[in-house]
């Protein structure tokens, strides 16, 4: 974890974001 006190929040949770939307993607890829 970078100490920058400033978007750590914020950037986690776009992570897991996206992360989530690409794991939806290779599913859907594998799926169809």
């Amino acid at each position: 974890m970078s100490n920058t006190g400033f978007g750590d929040c914020g950037t986690g949770f776009a992570l897991i974001v996206v992360l989530f939307i690409l794991l939806i993607i290779v599913g859907a890829s594998c799926f169809f």
